[in-house]
């Protein structure tokens, strides 16, 4: 009897426990936060975002959102190493963080370091997980520089398959094209 009781009350812990215990994650929480730095990202002023996010990091430097948003902001604005930075401490902090492996393999595929750009594309597809078809593209484009024609060729058309149409141009083009007429 008093087992079945001890049962009872545990049951009764657990259940409140689980509606009285804040589920959301450090990165939800900091979008909330952040969300006025969010939305002028998004908004395309990308000057005022990075001003945002900078000041947010100088105040809370443990925030992986504020990191990969200022990161974001600096591809936005060309300076790829400074992106490449902002977007590893991102990942320092939370390596879960998908989109940050995609922003840090476009720095370093426009920095021409197609071998490091390729392992970040592939980190983002596994963490996308077909949800993405723009990291199969850029995986693909990195595989084109690195002479790896008929796995780009399979990342072109997963894109593809995943509603991306710059995939279907882009094997449209050299390399994947034969010529129609041999002599």
């Amino acid at each position: 009897m008093e087992i079945a009781l001890l049962c009872l009350f545990f049951g009764i812990y657990l259940t409140i426990r689980y509606y009285m215990v804040d589920h959301d994650t450090d990165a939800d929480k900091d979008r909330k936060r952040f969300k006025k730095g969010i939305d002028l990202f998004q908004q395309s002023d990308i000057i005022e975002a990075h001003t945002y996010f900078d000041n947010v990091v100088q105040q809370q430097p443990k925030s992986a959102i504020a990191y990969a948003y200022r990161g974001k902001c600096q591809l936005a604005q060309a300076n790829y190493y400074s992106a490449i930075y902002d977007l590893t401490e991102a990942l320092n902090r939370d390596n879960t963080l998908a989109d940050c492996y995609l922003e840090r393999g476009i720095a370093y595929y426009k920095t021409n370091e197609f071998q490091q750009a390729f392992r970040e594309f592939d980190k983002a597809v596994w963490h996308f997980r077909d949800e993405q078809p723009d990291a199969y593209r850029w995986r693909a484009l990195a595989r084109i520089e690195l002479r790896q024609l008929p796995q780009a060729e399979n990342d072109l058309r997963r894109a593809i398959a995943l509603g991306d149409e710059n995939s279907f141009h882009l094997l449209l083009q050299p390399p994947f094209t034969r010529p129609v007429f041999q002599r």
